[in-house]
């Protein structure tokens, strides 16, 4: 099984970027899907976006596409999560999940589908 340790939050202003990290341990994350979800305490936990390792295809949750960039090192070692422009009401803590997938083109988009998580980085921004 893979574990998954999350790093690179913060605290920034609007419109500043953040740099997320996932990386694997007990595994590669070679025939996984890694998403980034998000959660605040008012809201259930929120799709960000996903990679298929297979391929190497990439999805985006409708706020954060053309602003936030997902991929992976060489190694199928670590994930990453670029953030930029980023917003006030993305405050939250970013846990980042896998799964095994078997097929290029599979994506899945909510949490109960992803049995390893991380413990998460929390992201502040500020106006």
């Amino acid at each position: 099984q893979v574990q998954l340790a999350e790093s690179g939050g913060g605290s920034v202003q609007a419109g500043d970027s953040l740099r997320l990290s996932c990386a694997a341990s007990g595994r590669t994350f070679d025939e996984y899907g890694v998403s980034w979800f998000r959660q605040t305490p008012r809201k259930e936990r929120e799709f960000v976006s996903s990679i298929n390792t297979i391929a190497g295809e990439t999805r985006y949750g409708k706020s954060v596409e053309g602003r936030f960039s997902i991929s992976m090192d060489n190694a199928k070692n670590t994930v990453f999560l670029q953030m930029n422009d980023l917003k006030p009401d993305e405050t939250a803590v970013y846990y980042c999940a896998a799964r095994r997938v078997f097929l290029q083109g599979a994506f899945y988009y909510t949490a109960p589908d992803y049995p390893f998580w991380g413990q998460g980085t929390p992201v502040t921004v500020s106006s």
